[in-house]
């Protein structure tokens, strides 16, 4: 446990696409691997179950809702290992189509999590990056589906290169008072609150590639976005076609490449593909 040894994180790791994730970094990577959860009855769990099949990750409690829960992490991370090499933010969650929960409500929940949760924890974690460090956030095909059924002007804004992570929190913001107002289709906004969440994590990513790279240029450290597929999970159900070990082939791949690896960096991928943003 020393600072020298490597470590890799993953929230959200209890169950699903996560747990999947935790498992195969402890079986191909070379240091630590923890795994988070908000829940600690259930993350101790996974850890129980992973220890039962011969595996041996630690565990830390991580709400990523909760900015305190967030720095008490960051704080452990920096004492035992002086740094992170692996950070995979999986952590999200999804409204079920039938829910009848009121959809600004939908929007402002779902956003907070899966968009503002997310970023908190890069704003934490990221300078704990260490040279050749690897980011894997966990956004969704949706977020390109999402994408399209934009207006022009916001597709325009969302795939600029420019864009700054202080317009894209705007932009996030304003579908949430949208969607309160009632205007979010007139606004140019789908019918689509984990889209729209997820083309916020898509974006958020490139902004902090296209950051890494003005700034730690030599550090290597490389930053992508994914889609896991559509995988059976408690989130999307049981007609899924993947199984959550193919769900996690994709993140593992980026959270795994090789130090010498010039990219993928600031993309989105999909099948450990490239795809158009």
């Amino acid at each position: 446990m020393s600072a020298a040894s490597r470590v890799a994180l993953v929230t959200g790791a209890n169950k699903g696409i996560g747990f999947a994730i935790a498992r195969e970094l402890c079986r191909q990577f070379s240091g630590d691997v923890v795994l988070t959860a908000r829940d600690e009855a259930r993350g101790r769990a996974a850890v129980q179950q992973l220890q039962a099949e011969g595996l041996s990750p630690r565990f830390h409690l991580l709400d990523i809702d909760d900015l305190q829960s967030i720095r008490a992490l960051r704080d452990f991370l920096r004492k035992e290992y002086g740094g992170l090499d692996v950070l995979v933010n999986n952590a999200g969650i999804a409204f079920k189509t039938n829910d009848p929960t009121p959809f600004h409500i939908q929007a402002e929940v779902t956003m907070k999590t899966n968009f503002f949760g997310t970023r908190d924890v890069c704003t934490e974690l990221l300078p704990l990056m260490k040279p050749q460090g690897r980011v894997v956030n966990v956004s969704s095909v949706v977020s390109v589906r999402a994408l399209k059924s934009c207006s022009p002007e916001l597709q325009q804004k969302f795939r600029s290169e420019a864009i700054t992570e202080e317009e894209l929190v705007g932009l996030m913001n304003k579908f949430v008072e949208d969607t309160k107002k009632g205007v979010h289709r007139n606004e140019g906004w789908p019918d689509n609150a984990y889209g729209v969440t997820k083309i916020g994590v898509t974006v958020l990513s490139r902004i902090h590639a296209r950051k890494l790279s003005e700034q730690r240029r030599d550090d290597k450290i490389l930053l992508n976005a994914c889609c896991p597929g559509w995988v059976r999970t408690d989130m999307a159900g049981p007609r899924a076609p993947k199984s959550p070990e193919e769900g996690a082939e994709t993140p593992v791949y980026l959270a795994l490449l090789p130090s010498d690896a010039e990219g993928p960096h600031g993309e989105f991928l999909m099948e450990k593909k490239v795809e158009q943003w």
